[in-house]
């Protein structure tokens, strides 16, 4: 009897091992159950931050032309931004209150760029609405730009940390300025008539010129985001530096995602035109980059120094992209930089909050726009 009883609890101590060594070498998936858990973060953070955003917005406007200023913040997105700020805070052990304003900021400065990059780029849809300038004209843009970058700075002097907010802010608008200038530069034709444009155009555009137009146009600020939070609510200097890692990682491996989306998404799910950056010819999309890599045939670069392109020359371009290895060398690329977001959150607080920081990496690359 006592052999049988040594053998039962043998086997029942063998099962315990495995299964925790089981579970501790294989990596955490994202179920659907948890997947609703962040989206449901990000519609809490939402509901939160929007009055502040009114707040902001409705200093010093007018009522003739408030119905055009908040059109550009109510007209949907992920508020992913703000949202980031609202994590940073917490995995510190901060409070949400103390961050709102800091929160509204960041996403007042996103839409402010969006509002610009739109005109820029001449872009007539985004969220699958009416850009800015295309409903309201683009003189009308240019002055709810202005109001909107006040708002910004409103926001960072109500914050906990007024002189650190307002530092940050100003030099994460300089950054994105110069990444938007980068991404103008790394155009392959277009914009003949303007100076600084026809002097500074990239003859070739490589990958790490991709890598440093991306890094500032669109990963600082979702890394801002993140050590804004932190800040607020008295991070360390590690903790500090490993949620500006987080954000920035994560930021790259969006934007190599929109890439990706740009090309190959559905346009109904992406809320834009698919081939958007075939049609501005882009140089900075580091699918396109991977393609040109690849391809020995010209037809491709050739379709991108064209004056203009028609439908059917994106859709010709989109059928060449497909035939080379670019789609799966940016998925690659996009994994590179989720792995470094995910190792960066080692350095924060283990907790709940952590463990949404480490899942709203999967939840954002499961995206569709």
């Amino acid at each position: 009897m006592i052999w049988l009883i040594l053998l039962i609890l043998f086997a029942i101590t063998g099962g315990v091992i495995w299964y925790v060594v089981r579970h501790r070498t294989q990596k955490p998936t994202l179920s659907a159950e948890y997947k609703q858990d962040v989206g449901s973060f990000l519609i809490e953070s939402a509901q939160k931050v929007e009055p502040v955003i009114q707040e902001l917005l409705a200093v010093h406007a007018g009522k003739r032309f408030h119905e055009a200023m908040t059109y550009q913040v109510v007209t949907g997105g992920k508020k992913l931004r703000p949202a980031l700020v609202i994590l940073g805070a917490r995995s510190v052990g901060g409070r949400d209150e103390d961050v709102l304003y800091a929160a509204a900021a960041v996403e007042i400065l996103h839409n402010y760029s969006l509002i610009i990059d739109d005109m820029i780029d001449h872009s007539q849809v985004r969220r699958g609405q009416s850009t800015v300038w295309k409903k309201w004209g683009r003189s009308m843009a240019e002055c709810l730009g202005v109001h909107y970058a006040a708002a910004v700075f409103d926001g960072a002097l109500r914050t906990p940390c007024p002189v650190k907010a307002t530092k940050l802010l100003v030099e994460t608008l300089q950054v994105l300025l110069e990444g938007e200038m980068l991404d103008i530069f790394q155009e392959r034709a277009g914009r003949e008539d303007e100076l600084l444009v026809a002097q500074e155009r990239y003859k070739v555009v490589h990958m790490e010129d991709y890598i440093e137009m991306a890094s500032k146009k669109t990963a600082k600020l979702l890394a801002t985001s993140c050590l804004l939070g932190g800040l607020c609510a008295g991070a360390s200097v590690k903790e500090q530096q490993a949620l500006s890692d987080y954000g920035f990682n994560l930021g790259m491996a969006f934007q190599v995602q929109d890439d990706i989306l740009d090309i190959f998404g559905e346009e109904e799910g992406f809320g834009k035109k698919i081939g958007k950056d075939i049609e501005e010819r882009k140089g900075g999309n580091a699918v396109i980059l991977f393609a040109l890599e690849e391809l020995t045939n010209p037809e491709l670069d050739e379709l991108l120094h064209r004056g203009q392109l028609e439908d059917n020359d994106i859709k010709r371009a989109i059928q060449i992209i497909s035939q080379t290895q670019a789609r799966e060398k940016a998925l690659q690329l996009c994994r590179r930089y989720t792995e470094k977001a995910r190792a960066a959150l080692a350095a924060l607080p283990a907790g709940s909050n952590r463990e949404i920081m480490n899942e709203m990496i999967s939840y954002l690359m499961s995206r569709d726009k």
